[in-house]
């Protein structure tokens, strides 16, 4: 999977300013439970239209997604509180389920603020993304090659 359009899904999903519908709990019909910080269901749910498109894209709609997300990153993005090193998000895409893209990649990003590489928070290895976060562990495997674009040290979260 192309590394900019994954990192363009997760972004306009968590980071734009669109409305955000909050579900009473549980999942919503798209794979949303807010109240879990967590999306499980087919990529096509995440734009929160069912059409068979991924923000008009049909090539990862039928891939299966698990994204889960921090408090920290929750309160931030969704209730107005300041960004912090407990801001988290992670992706897991499996495009290896019929009708798929056959591309499985795993994703993990952390807010580290403006400054990125001059951050006390960057970790070593990772790469800058949206102008204050830092995708810390980025791969996959793609056309049947395993592939790693990124691995922080230390890979996990937290400060």
């Amino acid at each position: 999977m192309k590394k900019g359009l994954v990192l363009g899904l997760i972004a306009v999903m968590l980071l734009a300013t669109v409305s955000v519908v909050f579900a009473a709990g549980g999942f919503d019909k798209f794979g949303y439970n807010y109240q879990a910080r967590v999306f499980v269901g087919a990529a096509d749910g995440v734009d929160r239209v069912l059409d068979g498109k991924v923000w008009g894209d049909s090539t990862y709609a039928k891939d299966h997604l698990v994204m889960k997300w921090s408090k920290g990153w929750d309160d931030a993005r969704f209730h107005g509180a300041a960004w912090t090193p407990e801001a988290w998000e992670d992706n897991e895409w499996n495009g290896a389920v019929p009708g798929g893209s056959g591309e499985v990649w795993h994703y993990k990003i952390i807010w580290v603020g403006p400054q990125l590489e001059n951050s006390p928070y960057w970790r070593e290895g990772g790469y800058p993304v949206w102008g204050q976060f830092e995708v810390i562990m980025d791969q996959g495997t793609s056309q049947g090659e395993h592939l790693w674009f990124t691995h922080a040290i230390p890979t996990g979260y937290g400060k």
